[in-house]
């Protein structure tokens, strides 16, 4: 299981999806562009001392994403048709978020097998990228019962 982000905005969020997917033991694939230089701080002032425990992969375009994890993508979208917990998740799916600004474009949309969505309360838009990647990690790992594994 990886977990990618279409071209984020916010280090902020990129530093604690880092550190997410450190301590849940899944890789993370970064699609450029990014909408920050990558050697700013707080990134790595976010993810702390976890940036070096991740298998992190940054990709320069989507086609060359694509090409590195042509397997099963799942989508996280706000108005995804299938809420998480009724989604089916498998060992090799790679997990995509769209940007914090723009969500996912309607190439990414296309691209993926299963388009799932966080129930929240009506009313409102959606959770922050980084707390939707913590709750989607979990629950897809929860399925596959890979957190018994981790210590």
């Amino acid at each position: 299981m990886r977990l990618a982000l279409f071209q984020p905005d916010i280090p902020g969020n990129v530093g604690a999806i880092i550190r997410t997917c450190a301590c849940l033991g899944v890789g993370l694939d970064l699609i450029e562009p990014l909408g920050f230089p990558w050697d700013d701080r707080r990134v790595r002032r976010s993810a702390m001392d976890y940036y070096d425990r991740v298998a992190l992969v940054r990709h320069p375009d989507w086609v060359t994403f694509r090409r590195a994890r042509p397997g099963r993508l799942v989508l996280l979208a706000a108005r995804g048709s299938v809420p998480i917990t009724e989604a089916g998740f498998a060992s090799d799916d790679t997990l995509v978020m769209g940007s914090e600004s723009a969500g996912a474009p309607p190439h990414v949309h296309a691209a993926a097998a299963l388009r799932v969505r966080i129930p929240i309360a009506p009313g409102l838009r959606s959770l922050n990228v980084s707390v939707a990647a913590g709750i989607a990690l979990h629950e897809a790992l929860r399925q596959l019962e890979a957190l018994r594994q981790l210590p």
